[in-house]
Order: C-alpha cells, then sequence, then structure tokens
C-alpha cells in the first residue's frame, strides 16, 4: 500500500508516494534520480550505497524510506556547494587521484566527510577505521587515505 512520504534531501523537501518499506536507497535513485548511492551488496556490507542522515555516515540498502522520513539526509550530490564547487573531501579526492572504477567512490566521501565532521585531523589509523566499512574492489586504498589527509589540512 503506497503513502506519500516526505523526506529532506539535500537541503530540500520532498515528497514521494511510495510503498513505506521501500528501501532509501530505491527512492534515492528511482524517484529523485541521485544517483551518488550505489546498489552494491544490498545487505549494508559494502558502503556503495552510503548517505549522511543527520551528519552520520549510513547505508541506504536496507533501512526503510519510512524510517528516515523527517530525518536530515545528503548525498553525493549534496555536497557540492550552492555555487557550485565541490565540497573540500571531494576536490582531495580529484586531486589525489582516489578514484579509480568508481564503485566504492560513493561510500569512501561519504565516510570521511563523516568522519572529518568528528575529527578535523585524524591521523591515518583514525582514518583506516573511519573508512573501515567501505570495500575498495581496486586496490586505490593508499590514494583514498592521503585524500582524507589532504582534506583534512585544506578543508
Amino acid at each position: 500500500m503506497e503513502k506519500d512520504i516526505t523526506l529532506h534531501v539535500n537541503g530540500k523537501k520532498q515528497t514521494v508516494r511510495i510503498d513505506p518499506a521501500t528501501p532509501l536507497l530505491y527512492v534515492l535513485r528511482n524517484q529523485l534520480e541521485l544517483n551518488g548511492p550505489k546498489y552494491g551488496c544490498g545487505i549494508e556490507i559494502c558502503g556503495a550505497c552510503m548517505v549522511l542522515m543527520e551528519g552520520v555516515a549510513t547505508p541506504s540498502c536496507r533501512i526503510s524510506v519510512e524510517s528516515v522520513e523527517g530525518r536530515k539526509i545528503t548525498t553525493l550530490e549534496g555536497l557540492t556547494r550552492p555555487d557550485g564547487s565541490l565540497h573540500p573531501v571531494q576536490r582531495a579526492f580529484v586531486k589525489e587521484q582516489a578514484a579509480q572504477c568508481g564503485y566504492c567512490l560513493n561510500g569512501m566521501v561519504i565516510a570521511s566527510v563523516a568522519l572529518l565532521n568528528e575529527n578535523k585531523k585524524p591521523d591515518e589509523a583514525a582514518i583506516r577505521a573511519g573508512l573501515d566499512r567501505n570495500l575498495c574492489r581496486c586496490g586505490t586504498h593508499t590514494r583514498i587515505i592521503k585524500a582524507v589527509q589532504t582534506a583534512a589540512k585544506e578543508g
């Protein structure tokens, strides 16, 4: 049974008519056309679907859209500044060439933003721990860590 669900995504209030049990990821991608979050594993272990939920990196593949009604959600697209400039973490990922295939990119950026929101100057161990929920199949871990360090310095 469908119902109207009001979401606060990337600073905008949006209402969708959908089955309340639908995963947030599906609503973001299919109804709102926000393709930053990716479908990866479907069981909250790869990080590809992460969004910021009230500032906390949260997988979106299994959480129901109804359970997040009224909560502040930020996707990869929502990190871009109003003037069109990239978020410091996004700039650092470009500068350090931290993206390869793109599978993990959304989750790595989202987790990095959440980490730097809590710890402005993380050491390498804190960065590794902060990104631990994200899988990278290409092996660009060293460049990703460097990108987070760069964002922390420039942020």
